[in-house]
């Protein structure tokens, strides 16, 4: 799998989705930008104020143009763009989400964001200075962006928010933040081994 495709943290919807539906033409980020135009003009017409049909309308097309984009090849000249473009349809549709739930749910989108974006950190530094990846099984907790816009949507119609997110935060940053602690410093006690065992082999000849 591509670097490309990994930053897009994809959940099992919309892997599943680009498995069904991904021979699809269309470059992917245009096909992401195509899902997030619903949305935007919402925004534009209806403000905080749109009837939730409309806003589950939006996320949902979002969530099937965007998995859609997850089976195309990732080689046209705008591929580099598919991961900010993802970013910003993520946390721009949870940001929609909590101002429609009222003004005391944007702290808690703010709070899932920060642990979005350190789930996107990890991803990028450890596959870099680490050449290796979260657990799979990290990935599948941590929902892909579309698990985390299905669930914030659901969390939305039953009346979930605010505690819904805050909840949400705190248990994906309780796993994403404790795999990485353990994942860097058993990786640094393992090199911190190497190089013991290295500097005994010198001095041995």
């Amino acid at each position: 799998m591509s670097q490309l495709k990994l930053y897009r943290d994809d959940g099992l919807i919309a892997r599943l989705i680009g498995r069904v539906l991904g021979d699809a033409v269309g470059w992917p980020v245009l096909q992401i930008l195509l899902g997030m135009a619903p949305g935007v003009v919402a925004i534009i017409l209806q403000g905080a104020h749109p009837s939730d049909g409309l806003v589950a309308g939006c996320v949902i097309w979002l969530v099937l143009l965007g998995g859609i984009s997850s089976g195309r090849p990732h080689d046209d000249r705008l591929r580099w763009a598919v991961p900010s473009v993802l970013r910003a349809a993520e946390y721009g549709a949870i940001l929609w989400m909590a101002t429609v739930a009222g003004a005391s749910s944007q702290p808690a989108a703010f709070a899932l964001l920060g642990v979005v974006a350190f789930r996107q950190y990890d991803l990028v530094y450890r596959l870099r200075y680490r050449g290796g990846l979260p657990a799979a099984w990290v990935s599948l907790v941590s929902l892909g962006w579309d698990g985390r816009l299905v669930g914030v949507l659901v969390l939305l119609l039953v009346g979930g928010l605010p505690g819904g997110l805050y909840v949400m935060a705190g248990l994906l940053a309780i796993v994403l933040v404790g795999e990485s602690i353990h994942s860097w410093t058993s990786s640094l006690r393992v090199d911190d081994a190497s190089d013991v065992y290295e500097d005994e082999e010198d001095e041995a000849a």
